[in-house]
């Protein structure tokens, strides 16, 4: 299958703008109307992504106001401004008439939606919410569709991609998980425009917090699991599941698939306000849809699962219990939007990995794996599943945590790695602001003294990777977690290039001819 992406991003907003009157925003959001009814053709946030004619949303910020760049904003030919009454001076002092409102942030979405003409009411909309697994869950439906003729999308952590009912190729660069209110309308706008049926979005607790996804009710929308992530903006585990829970209801979706594993799925399958449909993949879990066994398949799995209808088989082109999950709630959204049949099983057994994501880049004779598993669950889960794999020798693990992020998780996270793997390598995710030395400490704290494992405290990421494969022998497995498919790693302020598949591979066959073994390096990157 073609991939779907391609070398230069394109504009996150559609060709022909549907457009809006200043005077019909008023109505819609409550605001007073405007001396004069401007035609409207966009809606921006960031000033510096503003085009002719668009409305200017000038929210209020943590440091400061928006409206503090509306001179900015009026100089690329911003027609009005959305604004809260602290911002309205300001923007009417740039030359910007005012839309104001008591939370122009909530009120964005409305006005993005309107401006865009409705765009998530023209195609089908799949939304998936969880601490782990959106994103191989929406590409698994995503490449499923295209191996099925229908022209479908994606919007996630990855970026944004789809491919048009003419058969092209389309990348659009995104910043968030779930992109701000009038990227995301603007994204939809375009991929309808375009003849996209399916758009499939990872829906971030963030998102839902801060209204991103506001006026998107979708067709269907996913619960994969909740374990401890951003405390660092929630607070608290409540908090967190309160946020997710939001999107189970008629604001937001007119039905769920909600995975009953864990006890926050079990709560929501309860307190969600739309009908759900569960399903499970422990033992003993009473769920409407249950994967009853998975037997290895090569690098996957081929899983039995009970159903209201029956018994049916589907595979999973990755190894272990959680892609079982994944698979299966792909399936499930699938039908719910009316995909179902062995076309679509065998579909979705042939979508392929997905990049960075349990990803493996050498077979022989040292498997090499990268997976953004950088949660103590997905961390557990991922090498779990690896020492369940058939012929692995030790586990070697190059792992870390991101900085500026949920503290509470370092500690966890060093004590799962030496919980499961045999030689632990700790090194620097993603530093941002923070120093180094002082997070690996952080994670490093969890080990507990006296642990099995080799403990190692390895100063920059590429000296992990190349001293993992170093230490690696014949039949060994090395993971590099935390960072996926990133291409960048952040440090003090700058993103710095970095592949951690690209630098496994090179550490690997760096390391082949100490061996004398033959290799079996993955190439086409």
């Amino acid at each position: 299958m073609t991939p779907i992406v391609e070398n230069t991003p394109e504009p996150a907003r559609p060709r022909h703008p549907h457009g809006a009157t200043a005077a019909e925003l008023a109505r819609a959001l409550g605001a007073a109307a405007p001396e004069e009814d401007l035609a409207l053709r966009g809606v921006s946030l960031d000033s510096r992504s503003v085009e002719p004619g668009d409305l200017w949303c000038a929210l209020p910020g943590a440091t400061a106001h928006g409206a503090e760049f509306a001179a900015q904003a009026a100089g690329r030919g911003a027609a009005m401004a959305l604004t809260d009454p602290a911002g309205r001076e300001r923007c009417e002092a740039a030359g910007l008439p005012a839309l104001v409102v008591d939370d122009p942030r909530s009120a964005t979405a409305l006005a993005a939606a309107l401006v865009h003409g409705r765009p998530a009411e023209r195609l089908a909309t799949i939304g998936v919410t969880g601490t782990n697994g959106k994103t191989s869950v929406t590409t698994a439906i995503t490449r499923a569709l295209l191996e099925l003729g229908v022209p479908a999308g994606a919007i996630g952590t990855s970026g944004t991609s789809y491919r048009a009912a003419d058969g092209s190729d389309h990348a659009i660069a995104t910043v968030r998980t779930t992109p701000e209110a009038p990227e995301l309308h603007g994204l939809l706008a375009r991929m309808a425009e375009d003849g996209v049926e399916v758009v499939s979005m990872e829906v971030s607790s963030h998102a839902l917090v801060l209204h991103r996804a506001d006026e998107v009710v979708y067709d269907v929308v996913c619960f994969t699991n909740l374990t401890q992530d951003h405390l660092d903006f929630h607070g608290t585990m409540e908090a967190y599941y309160e946020a997710k829970r939001t999107l189970f209801t008629p604001a937001h979706a007119r039905r769920g698939v909600v995975c009953v594993d864990d006890d926050w799925g079990r709560r929501l399958a309860r307190e969600a306000q739309i009908p759900v449909t569960t399903y499970a993949t422990r033992p003993g879990i009473d769920a409407d849809h249950r994967a009853r066994e998975h037997r290895a398949d090569g690098y996957g799995s081929i899983v039995e699962v009970d159903g209201p209808d029956g018994t049916r088989t589907l595979h999973a082109a990755l190894p272990g219990r959680h892609y079982v999950a994944n698979t299966l709630a792909a399936d499930l959204l699938l039908a719910a939007i009316g995909r179902t049949g062995e076309d679509v099983v065998q579909a979705l057994g042939e979508a392929g990995t997905v990049p960075g994501r349990m990803e493996p880049v050498a077979h022989t004779p040292i498997r090499g794996v990268v997976d953004y598993s950088h949660t103590p669950d997905a961390l557990e889960q991922a090498l779990l599943t690896l020492r369940a794999v058939p012929g692995t020798g030790r586990l070697l693990v190059v792992m870390g945590a991101g900085g500026d992020r949920d503290r509470a998780k370092r500690p966890l996270m060093g004590e799962v790695a030496a919980r499961y793997a045999d030689v632990v390598l700790v090194t620097d995710d993603n530093p941002r602001t923070e120093d180094p030395a002082a997070i690996r400490a952080e994670v490093l704290s969890g080990i507990p003294e006296g642990t099995k494992a080799q403990v190692h405290d390895v100063d920059g990421r590429g000296e992990a990777i190349a001293l993992a494969a170093y230490l690696a022998d014949v039949s060994d497995t090395i993971l590099v977690a935390g960072k996926g498919a990133e291409t960048g790693q952040q440090i003090g302020g700058i993103v710095h290039p970095f592949d951690d598949r690209l630098r496994l591979r090179d550490a690997l066959r760096d390391a082949q001819p100490a061996r004398g073994g033959a290799d079996d390096l993955d190439e086409g990157r």
